[in-house]
This record gives structure tokens, C-alpha cells and sequence, in this order.
């Protein structure tokens, strides 16, 4: 099949880009959110319910797809389109975050990734060209390459990876260990050696590939690995190890820097990120992708975002509120049920309370990115920015 990927820059409103990102199985409006379906499914939300609430694009996780049910299943089943029934765009993680999530598990290698897998304790190899030949059988229009993630602050052994939401949590980071530049630097280097194999590896011509930029809190290293990657030759780009420990400041002279180096008329993709204010600092600097697994996360566990700010729809004053969860939502939760149901669901474990959460969460990341791209065309960006930081702000 011959490639029907592109990438086409329609209004800008300073950094911030509105553009159109075309692949074989659609067009996306970006700046774009891209709900995270880890095992092929948004959990507990269905294909058609996406749709209904503006997903464009979805993001599928290639080591978790590998363990199971296996790329040979879905390939056989047409791919990520046939077997999920998500007949839209869809894009894969290469499995490299797993260096981070699961580093009680992992051992790394020039050679790749070799992995304790956590369903039968088998361990597993997986290489530049294994991540390639995984996500070519699986389908997405658009790949990763592998990368190590290096994060800022680095994860205490049998954690998993904390999520957006914890981290603004943290202690100050002066009580934080310093980040080692050597490890930075290696895992750079690394992954621009990982790059140029996947490169080499790549043979699908009705699939994108991406390239990752790295280098931790280093503006030198994501410098040079943005050269580096650049040099390689991808179809995009994507930021990857932030989210991880740095500040919000930190973050954005990150990917500004780097972004100096990227292509213009190239795709921009922010991987993992994060708060809603992290998705509009990143449109702020010219990223046009995003995927994170918070509004899902959040919503199951009672956390709603709102044009007012976060909600924890479990708190006992919401027991007989007959309102809305957010009164300019038009999400089927907000539309057909009240602040006092909800509640009820959540407290009384009924999976369709954490289902309705979820849409209502989805829906207001989706909206926003909706309205950051009208604001862009108009010319109105930086208003919106400054009125979600100071309605909505910037903690989760």
C-alpha cells in the first residue's frame, strides 16, 4: 500500500499550530489528543462512544500487545483497525516507557530490552528491529521508534512509573536526588543508536515512523538528540522522558529548545503528558500531539476535571446535588445524570459510575484541544491559555 501520510500546517497564532495530520485510515485535526488504549481498548469505553465524544485518534501500547494477545492475533485479524473495531487512525508506543515502569523487571543491553514478563516470569528480548517487527504486524499508522527513557528523578527499585498526577505531588526538588548527566547522556546516545536501527528495520510504506528525543533535564542533550534524530530522517517527532520529575518550567524550555531543531512542516508529538495545563504549555510551544492516561486514571477513581477545576465527585457534599458535574460539558454524563448519581455509583463500586467518569474526563480533554485549535485559527490562543490556567490551574 503506498504511504498516505502527511502533515499540513493550517493557522498559527505564534508557536502554537493548527494543522491537519493525514494517515490511511483518516484525517486528524491537531493539536490532537490521543486517548490511550493500552491493551487496544479505551477501558470501559466503547469505539462508537469515542467517536461520539471527538476522539480522532487512539494509542496502543506495543509491549502489553506483544504479552498479549500476541501481534501474530492481531495481525491475523487485520491489525489494531480489524481487530478492535476502531476503524480510525491509530498510533503505538514502541514498548521503550517499560524501561522506566517496569525496571524491577528489565535488564538493558546495547541489544535491547530483556524483560522478567509479569504473566509467566518468562524473560523476553526486545530489540530496535523486535519493536519495529511487533508494530508493522500490529498496523497503526504511526510507529515509535525504541528508546530508553531516562527520567529526571529515577524511579526506587519495584516501583512502577508514577503518573502525572503524583507527581505535583512530590517533595520540593531540592530534596529530590540529582539527576546523573552520564546515565542522561547514555540513555541519549543510546537511543539515537536504537533510532538509526529502527530506521534501517522499518519497511512498511503505508506506516509512519517517529523518532524520539531525549536527554532528560539536559537542554544540551535534547539538543543534540533532536539534531541527531533529525539527521536519521522520521516522519515525526516525539519529546519523550518528560513528565518524570522536572518542573513545569523545566518542561517548557525542554521542548521549546528542542523543537527549535525539528522540522517545521513535521508532526510534534508530547508523549504521556499530562494536566490539562501541560497540554496547553505544549500547544503554547508547538506540539501538536498528546496522549496520557490521567483523565481515564482519574475519573475511575472519582477525580473529574471541569470549566471550574478538579471535583472529587466522592466527597459527601455532592450526596444530594442534583446539578451536573459541569454545567458547560455536553458529555452523556453531564447531559443525562447528577453530581448526587454519580456519586452514588462511584461509592457503591457500580462500574458504570467509573465508566460515565470516564467519558465526562475524556470528553473535557477532547474539548479542549477542540477549543485550543479554534483559538489558534482566530488568532486567540494565549487568551485561552491564560483563562484555563486561572479557571481549571495547574494542579490535578
Amino acid at each position: 500500500m503506498e504511504s498516505r501520510f502527511g502533515f499540513q500546517i493550517v493557522a498559527r497564532d505564534g508557536a502554537a499550530r493548527r494543522g491537519l495530520l493525514s494517515t490511511p485510515h483518516g484525517e486528524v485535526s491537531t493539536p490532537a489528543f490521543m486517548c490511550v488504549a493500552t491493551y487496544g481498548a479505551v477501558r470501559g469505553v466503547a469505539p462508537d462512544e469515542l467517536r461520539g465524544l471527538g476522539a480522532q485518534i487512539l494509542l496502543a501500547n506495543t509491549y502489553h500487545l506483544h504479552e498479549r494477545p500476541g501481534d501474530d492475533v492481531v495481525r491475523e485479524q487485520g491489525g489494531l483497525a480489524g481487530f478492535t473495531g476502531w476503524r480510525g487512525p491509530w498510533l503505538t508506543d514502541s514498548g521503550g516507557y517499560q524501561v522506566t515502569s517496569l525496571a524491577h523487571r528489565m535488564k538493558l543491553s546495547e541489544e535491547g530490552i530483556t524483560f522478567a514478563s509479569p504473566l509467566d516470569g518468562k524473560r523476553r528480548l526486545l530489540t530496535p528491529e523486535g519493536a519495529v517487527a511487533i508494530q508493522q504486524a500490529l498496523g497503526p499508522d504511526i510507529a515509535m521508534v525504541l528508546d530508553e527513557c531516562q527520567p529526571a528523578e529515577p524511579a526506587k527499585s519495584g516501583d512502577s512509573a508514577e503518573p502525572a498526577e503524583s507527581a505535583g505531588r512530590r517533595k520540593e526538588s531540592s530534596e529530590r536526588p540529582r539527576p546523573d548527566s552520564t546515565r542522561m547522556r547514555q540513555a541519549m546516545e543510546r537511543t539515537l543508536r536504537w533510532a538509526e536501527r529502527c530506521r534501517r528495520a522499518h519497511t512498511r510504506s503505508d506506516q509512519a515512523l517517529f523518532g524520539i528525543v531525549q536527554g532528560g533535564v539536559s537542554l544540551e542533550l535534547r539538543r543534540e538528540s533532536a539534531r541527531g534524530t533529525v539527521s536519521i530522517g522520521f516522519e515525526g517527532y516525539a519529546h519523550g522522558g518528560l513528565g518524570l520529575g522536572e518542573t513545569r518550567e523545566q518542561r517548557g524550555d525542554l521542548i521549546e529548545g528542542a523543537n527549535e531543531l525539528l522540522p517545521d512542516e513535521a508532526p510534534r508529538y508530547l508523549m504521556g503528558l499530562g494536566k490539562p495545563i501541560d497540554l496547553l504549555d505544549g500547544v503554547a510551544r508547538g506540539v501538536d500531539l498528546f496522549d496520557c492516561v490521567v483523565p481515564t486514571r482519574n475519573g475511575r477513581h472519582g477525580l473529574l476535571f471541569t470549566s471550574a477545576g478538579l471535583l472529587n465527585i466522592k466527597n459527601a457534599r455532592f450526596a444530594r446535588d442534583s446539578g451536573p458535574i459541569d454545567p458547560e460539558c455536553d458529555c452523556p454524563a453531564c447531559q443525562n445524570h447528577s453530581r448526587a448519581y454519580l456519586r452514588h455509583l462511584m461509592k457503591t463500586g457500580e462500574a458504570l459510575g467509573a465508566r460515565l467518569a470516564s467519558l465526562h474526563n475524556l470528553r473535557f480533554y477532547l474539548s479542549l484541544l477542540e477549543q485550543a485549535r479554534a483559538a489558534i485559527s482566530s488568532g486567540n490562543f494565549a487568551s485561552l491559555h491564560r483563562k484555563i490556567e486561572a479557571r481549571v490551574g495547574c494542579r490535578v
